[in-house]
């Protein structure tokens, strides 16, 4: 039926709309199938996927495998599950992608786990290369370099999986770029019928009522972001940044350490385990620079440091770095930008 030993993504589908991350990971399926000189794919499943495609080839995809069928949704785990072991016993793909979402974290462990091939969670990078092992000696090419932090972030682990397919990861949203290849890109749609690749009993959970509550934090879309780690000291100094994100229109953001510590909602955690910002400007009060939080905001656009221990590790990335103690920092801070914005 299809092509094979190509790069595939599961795009997740919700509101007449693809999932943010999976046109991220997309638009690097894109680069990484390039590298390798094969085809880029995408699976759908769900209920009401007209012309879904649309959404999904801007960003170079070869083929769509659609699944439509109003069993499919709201998502449950059986059936999704069925669809993507079988479509991928059939279309044998090298690379697989998916979210690191409340979707994602569940299907790809049963895919994985059914086609024995392994799966690395929340990857910060993904890249192509060779590998060597050194027990047998042999040497493998272009393998899918998995890239995550490890051992509570003291190292960034770059796994391989040499002998299993597919190749499979899962990335957070906001980590990788989104990027139209071109507005104009046309692939082919594959329409497959759900009851070939999905057995009765997977339809036996139905959900009766669903609520999703939507985020009140948008700290992916603010321009400036206000961000406290341990070393703000206590809730107390956390109303600070509070009143410096109120003067320069900001959000208030935290590292997992401030979290922790019960001076801040894990909602507004930024980092490998949190969100992935790119503001234009980003004030870090009181982080240290832990490589989990770093993963998270190293790519906006202006980083201002304010920590009152000037070897930091933040500090090496930041534009500019202020030493000294957040309560007396911060309210001059305060002070200044009200007396200019006026």
């Amino acid at each position: 039926m299809a092509d094979k030993n190509n790069l595939i993504v599961y795009c997740e589908y919700e509101d007449g709309k693809v999932a943010d991350v999976s046109l991220e990971l997309l638009t690097k399926g894109r680069q990484l199938a390039d590298q390798l000189g094969i085809k880029l794919e995408a699976v759908v499943a769900g209920d009401n996927l007209k012309d879904i495609e649309k959404q999904i080839f801007p960003y170079g995809v070869d083929t769509v495998y659609k699944f439509e069928d109003k069993r499919l949704y709201p998502y449950t785990s059986l059936p999704h599950s069925s669809i993507l072991i079988n479509l991928f016993k059939e279309i044998e793909p090298r690379i697989a992608f998916m979210g690191a979402t409340s979707i994602g974290r569940d299907l790809g462990p049963r895919v994985s786990s059914a086609l024995h091939s392994g799966l690395t969670a929340d990857c910060t990078s993904l890249e192509i290369g060779d590998y060597k092992d050194v027990k047998t000696g042999t040497e493998y090419k272009d393998l899918l370099y998995q890239i995550r932090p490890a051992f509570g972030g003291n190292i960034v682990a770059t796994i391989v999986n040499p002998e299993c397919r597919p190749q499979m990861a899962t990335v957070r949203e906001g980590v990788m770029k989104k990027e139209e290849k071109d507005p104009d890109y046309k692939g082919e749609v594959k329409n497959l019928e759900v009851d070939k690749y999905t057995n009765p009993e997977d339809f036996v959970v139905e959900i009766i009522n669903r609520n999703v509550e939507k985020s009140k934090v948008n700290l992916k879309g603010s321009p400036i972001i206000v961000a406290g780690g341990y070393g703000v000291g206590s809730k107390e100094n956390f109303e600070l940044l509070e009143q410096l994100a109120d003067t320069l229109g900001a959000e208030v953001g935290a590292s997992r350490a401030a979290v922790d510590a019960g001076w801040i909602d894990h909602d507004r955690q930024i980092g490998q385990t949190g969100v992935t910002v790119r503001p234009k400007l980003y004030i870090a009060c009181g982080i240290s620079g832990q490589i989990q939080h770093i993963a998270g905001m190293q790519d906006s656009a202006l980083i201002i440091s304010i920590n009152s221990d000037p070897d930091a590790p933040i500090n090496k990335i930041a534009d500019y770095v202020i030493t000294g103690k957040i309560e007396d920092v911060v309210p001059k801070l305060i002070k200044y930008y009200k007396k200019n914005s006026k």
